[in-house]
């Protein structure tokens, strides 16, 4: 099984919904496997850097195994701000609600300070 998801599959599985209040993000059963999948192989590497860290490995190892799982983080990132973009920001300006832009940049520039 890919871990790829295409455009079309962020974008045709992605939908947010206001309840309440509460707004939420409903994934495709595909996209939130491939999320979990991505997560936990996250959840491994951070265990693994731990290990790394108890065995007094090079420093410089360390730092290339933190660097290839903040990647994987910004890759998890992308595929939930595309979706986003695509389905809910688009549902919002639709509807009126201007304001999803500025909440759209601030989401931008927290990523960007990573």
């Amino acid at each position: 099984m890919s871990n790829e998801l295409s455009h079309e599959e962020v974008l045709d599985s992605s939908c947010c919904t206001h309840e309440d209040s509460h707004r939420k993000s409903h994934h495709s059963d595909k996209i939130k496997s491939n999320l979990i999948t991505r997560l936990n192989r996250i959840e491994g590497q951070i265990r693994g850097i731990k290990g790394l860290i108890e065995k007094d490995t090079y420093c410089d190892d360390v730092i290339h195994q933190i660097s290839a799982t903040q990647s994987a983080l910004n890759s998890v990132a992308k595929i939930l701000l595309e979706g986003h973009m695509k389905s809910c920001v688009v549902e919002r300006i639709q509807e009126g609600d201007l304001e999803v832009l500025d909440e759209v940049l601030v989401t931008i520039q927290k990523l960007m300070k990573k």
